[in-house]
């Protein structure tokens, strides 16, 4: 389908120009968010009269992004999911998640505005890009763990993503066999051999006295 767009697009072009897109990406996105209007010889006619109105709204609407990117910029946000020991997520953290988290925190972000291309799946530290606008873009750290405590432990630097490796016997009390039982190879102390080993001395036997 061939529309006209109302706003810059990344990677699609800027306001004013008319581009071919998928008729799902048009009819899903960009014509019910008011981003494009359908290529007609009317609406481009449409679109010339409103280009002063709709140009002084996307400045408008880029200086309030730009005001909320600078609050926005290196926040850092917790989320505590179910993991198994190496750190993988019984689940998924998705950009619906995500969005619903800023909500929370007082800024209004739609999932669409979350440049996340696979949900996050395991514990860690994940800088995420925020596009608040086509030109305003920031990125906050999403600290998925199992626990706030956890949160904590990876928020000072720790990797929590691999179990933890048990520690060696003690070196002295494997010392303490090897001196009961001989040396390191395993024999028997020579000295203490040998002297079990000597045999006995046998005296002379003496005549019966006649």
């Amino acid at each position: 389908m061939d529309v006209i767009l109302l706003e810059r697009i990344a990677k699609l072009g800027q306001m004013g120009d008319q581009v071919r897109v998928r008729d799902g990406y048009a009819r899903n996105f960009l014509l019910p968010q008011g981003k494009a209007l359908r290529a007609t010889e009317s609406n481009r006619k449409r679109f010339e009269a409103d280009r002063v109105q709709l140009e002084a709204r996307n400045l408008e609407r880029k200086s309030d992004a730009e005001q909320v990117a600078v609050k926005l910029d290196g926040q850092s946000f917790v989320v505590v999911r179910q993991a198994g020991e190496t750190g993988q997520l019984y689940g998924s953290v998705s950009t619906r998640d995500l969005a619903e988290i800023l909500d929370t925190a007082g800024f209004k972000v739609s999932r669409n505005q979350i440049a996340l291309t696979q949900p996050i799946k395991t514990i860690g530290l994940h800088q995420v890009a925020v596009a608040l606008h086509p030109d305003v873009e920031t990125s906050v750290t999403v600290n998925v763990a199992r626990s706030e405590d956890e949160a904590e432990r990876q928020a000072r630097g720790e990797d929590l993503t691999s179990p933890e490796i048990d520690e060696p016997e003690d070196v002295e009390a494997g010392s303490e066999d090897s001196a009961e039982g001989g040396d390191e190879t395993g024999q028997a102390d020579p000295v203490t051999e040998t002297a079990e080993e000597e045999p006995a001395i046998e005296s002379e036997a003496t005549e019966p006295t006649q």
